[in-house]
């Protein structure tokens, strides 16, 4: 399956703030469905499992979107007795707004508004720098500056959560999108970005052109997701 690397999703394009909010809602409902949520939390648990349960986390959210896994994160965090502060960072200042209607009751999360190919973010303030269902908005020479950046502002390392493409998960998504999705930008989006989304064996090369080392992209087939992870030594 070719990636339709011209193609261009509504999310992309100026769109009513009532149909972003409510794409935002559906990809907060799939993270949670397929597994994605739980994948990028498994990944930033390996991350810290060595830092001192006193010593604060501090996270990077690079493209939040609605904030979903932010807010998953701190719910970990205050169930595990750990203090975390999480910049949620998106490039379009309406996605942002829709965000922040949804952060009441999350103290330790801080939108920024910010571009993901030039963080503004100094170097190794952060643990982990995280994104979720970015990277195929993004022509190969963004995804590499992308994950460059987010290794530049790690201290622990990185993950990035995405879709993989495939036939069957183009079936599948197509198909939970026209069930369950309330927003047509959703039954638009799903599919397209699946048609969009990067292989395994071509995320491990964007990484090598980014000089990420030590970089493992994990395959989750259940979930239609990978995760390349990097983790500093």
């Amino acid at each position: 399956m070719e990636r339709a690397h011209d193609a261009v999703e509504m999310l992309d394009r100026p769109a009513p703030f009532l149909d972003l909010s409510q794409n935002l809602e559906d990809i907060a409902r799939f993270n949670a469905f397929f597994g994605g949520t739980r994948l990028t939390l498994r990944h930033v648990k390996g991350l810290v499992a060595d830092l001192p349960r006193d010593r604060s986390l501090t996270l990077l959210d690079v493209g939040t979107g609605g904030g979903d896994i932010p807010r998953a994160l701190v719910r970990w965090a205050r169930r595990a007795g750990r203090s975390i502060r999480i910049f949620a960072l998106d490039r379009e200042a309406e996605t942002l707004r829709a965000a922040a209607d949804r952060m009441a009751g999350y103290p330790e999360i801080t939108l920024i508004q910010g571009d993901a190919l030039a963080l503004p973010v100094r170097p190794r303030s952060v643990d982990v720098a995280i994104s979720a269902l970015v990277l195929h908005h993004l022509t190969p020479a963004e995804a590499v500056a992308s994950l460059a950046e987010m290794d530049r502002v790690a201290r622990r390392g990185l993950v990035a959560n995405d879709l993989f493409r495939s036939r069957v998960a183009h079936a599948v998504v197509w198909l939970t999108t026209r069930l369950l999705a309330k927003s047509r930008m959703s039954r638009h989006d799903g599919p397209m970005s699946v048609r969009r989304a990067y292989t395994c064996r071509e995320v491990e090369s964007l990484a090598r052109r980014a000089a990420l080392v030590s970089v493992r992209v994990h395959r989750y087939a259940w979930a239609f997701r990978l995760c390349a992870v990097r983790a500093r030594t």
